[in-house]
């Protein structure tokens, strides 16, 4: 055979190994050859052995003093009264609860007060007294005590907290500098690093477990959210506690497991520290949080949404909605593709929501949006999203008159005061409702319904089925394979690529 085999010459070097005699000069250079190889293996094998730790002593040992337990007290109004003592799950429970409640109502006996004790975790994070825990270990408390490695116990008061991430900043007031320990870079954590946890689960007192970074950027339930997963054991009152890479920094705070009886199974989160960090800056400096705010309502761009507006790649994130705010004024629009933010690649929303919400309040950041088949840079001068979040929107009037027709499935209707009345459209709200869909169009099968209101069709405003068919008809002309129509449903905007085959 005369085709090429990338294995044969291993073969033929083999095969002049395992000669006896013949030719030395070859045999010894194949002896070298396996010598090489196998030193090289053995110096890649003491390497790994390197980097596994043959304890975690030391580095124990040398972050343990700045890592603090937190007891927590509030107090819990209970009914008044005394109250009597049945048997869970007794016949007679029922019974004397109704009594109870019959009672309450007929003297309104005061509500007693007791106290709720409540145990977490922290760490240290300056000679002065900064502590970091999450949110939820000190919400509500009325009083909030601090047990150091050495047992010494200092009150803290609050400086600040973060709901959003889950993250609070304590402060305690001490004659001596405290030990504390400092962030690292979490994005420099890869998946399979070593990492160590430390706190007070179950209210034991100072623990350690290690484990790996099982996976990154994981998210929760929050719009900031950037956990570290990993397997090191996390339970209940490791809360706020620190979880360290091997350098003994510190690049996640744990906060929550994934557990269907309340016991570590391995599945812990913690909030990445390029988060934390951002954060406690903050509530140092202010108290609270001032998070950046872009004032645009987005939509991930899917692949169909990509070939109806003429994307190369589904990448960045749609602009459904242009309020009064910080983009309305830089003349940023519905329809538009934000692809770069500061200098920064758009992947997504989630990810463009986390890069505005870590961006000063006040800053002036170019943002590169497609539009139109071509890209644009904006100035826009961010505002501070707290402050958005606060503001009510507002409404005016307008008017129309009625006419229907089905298209793509859709039977669509203008606008009328009648129709604005039902189904609690604002005045000025313009569009054509969606009056009935067919439930096998494809516009059903990708969320449409009845009610809905089509503010736009290829990112032109419609008003008239007039307009709405002639857009369908230029897309048509144009080769495309689907048309974008931005849909309103109880305010809230939509981009809908619907295929025009």
């Amino acid at each position: 055979m005369n085709r090429t085999d990338p294995q044969r010459p291993q073969a033929r070097i083999l095969a002049k190994v395992a000669t006896p005699a013949g030719v030395p000069r070859a045999a010894q250079a194949a002896a070298g050859a396996l010598l090489a190889l196998a030193l090289l293996l053995a110096q890649t094998l003491i390497v790994q052995a390197r980097e596994i730790p043959g304890s975690f002593a030391d580095l124990a040992e040398r972050v343990s003093p700045a890592v603090v337990n937190i007891t927590t007290s509030t107090n819990v109004a209970t009914p008044g009264g005394p109250q009597p003592m049945v048997p869970e799950g007794s016949p007679l429970e029922d019974f004397f609860r109704d009594f109870m409640d019959r009672q309450e109502q007929d003297g309104r006996p005061a509500p007693r007060q007791r106290r709720s004790n409540a145990l977490g975790s922290g760490f240290v994070i300056s000679e002065d007294g900064y502590i970091v825990t999450n949110n939820h270990v000190i919400e509500q408390a009325d009083e909030i005590l601090i047990e150091f490695f050495s047992g010494e116990e200092l009150a803290a008061e609050v400086v600040g907290t973060d709901p959003n991430t889950d993250i609070a900043l304590l402060k305690v007031e001490s004659d001596t500098p405290l030990p504390f320990v400092t962030f690292g870079d979490s994005d420099a954590a890869r998946v399979g690093d070593w990492v160590m946890a430390v706190g007070n689960p179950l209210g034991q007192g100072f623990s350690v477990s290690a484990g790996i970074v099982s996976a990154r950027n994981r998210a929760l339930s929050g719009t900031y959210d950037d956990y570290i997963q990993t397997d090191a054991a996390i339970n209940r009152g490791n809360s706020g506690g620190p979880l360290f890479n091997m350098d003994g920094e510190v690049i996640g705070v744990n906060t929550a497991i994934l557990s269907p009886n309340g016991g570590s199974i391995g599945i812990g989160f913690s909030m990445a520290a390029g988060v934390v960090t951002n954060v406690v800056d903050q509530l140092k400096e202010f108290g609270e949080t001032r998070r950046g705010w872009l004032g645009v309502r987005i939509q991930d761009v899917t692949d169909d949404v990509a070939e109806a507006l003429g994307l190369e790649q589904a990448a960045g994130a749609l602009v459904t909605d242009v309020p009064d705010g910080p983009s309305l004024d830089a003349g940023m629009e519905a329809g538009d593709v934000i692809l770069t933010f500061d200098g920064r690649d758009v992947e997504d929303t989630r990810e463009l929501v986390q890069i505005v919400g870590n961006t000063a309040v006040g800053k002036a950041v170019r943002v590169v949006v497609f539009r139109d088949g071509a890209t644009q840079t904006l100035l826009v001068t961010l505002g501070r999203r707290e402050e958005a979040e606060r503001a009510i929107p507002a409404s005016a009037s307008a008017d129309e008159e009625i006419l229907e027709k089905e298209i793509m499935g859709l039977t669509v209707s203008e606008l009328t005061d009648e129709l604005r009345e039902q189904l609690g459209i604002a005045a000025s709200d313009t569009g054509l409702v969606v009056a009935d869909i067919d439930e096998t169009s494809e516009a059903f099968d990708k969320g449409l319904r009845a009610g809905d209101l089509i503010v736009e069709a290829a990112q032109v405003r419609v008003t008239t089925i007039e307009e709405f068919e002639e857009r369908v008809e230029a897309a048509k002309e144009a080769g495309r394979k689907s048309i974008l129509v931005l849909v309103r449903r109880d305010g809230d905007p939509r981009f809908v690529a619907l295929s025009l085959s």
